[in-house]
């Protein structure tokens, strides 16, 4: 059984800056937000790092978007020739900060593989990863926006 690797979706793969300013409304409009994804342009940059590691691990996505988008979420990779899972997504009623939730199942994952690397683009999940000892690195290839990071912290929504 090879290792894992673990990969992010959003600011990882999908670039989410066109879908930004239904976060920056009052009210935020969630599923606005959510329904977009499908348009989001594929970041180069992580399609590349997950071609390569698919070379020597299993590939995960541990994403923070909401169960009801799998479809859409598959459908997104498949249309950008990447495997469409597994894909480990929130609960739709898991309002977490994004740093726990994911903390939560690669603890899981780890009880029955191994996990080699973690890439994701949030500062606060892979600062509170690297603390536990996970093997982490910052996606930078996207400026991770305020806008979002308030989304996957403070309101627990990607």
């Amino acid at each position: 059984m090879k290792t894992l690797a673990v990969f992010d979706i959003d600011g990882v793969l999908a670039d989410v800056t066109h879908r930004l300013h239904h976060l920056d409304a009052r009210p935020q409009r969630w599923e606005r937000f959510f329904q977009a994804a499908d348009r989001d342009p594929l970041l180069t940059e992580g399609a590349e790092r997950l071609r390569k590691a698919l070379v020597d691990h299993d590939v995960i996505y541990l994403t923070g978007r909401p169960e009801r988008n799998r479809r859409l979420t598959e459908r997104w990779l498949a249309r950008h020739d990447l495997p469409t899972g597994p894909l480990v997504m929130r609960d739709d009623d898991d309002y977490r900060p994004a740093r726990y939730l994911k903390r939560a199942v690669l603890r899981r994952l780890a009880t029955v593989r191994e996990v080699v690397s973690v890439l994701d683009d949030d500062p606060a999940v892979v600062a509170t990863l690297e603390a536990d000892g996970w093997p982490v690195e910052l996606a930078t290839w996207l400026p991770h926006s305020s806008t979002l990071q308030s989304a996957q912290e403070d309101k627990g929504r990607t």
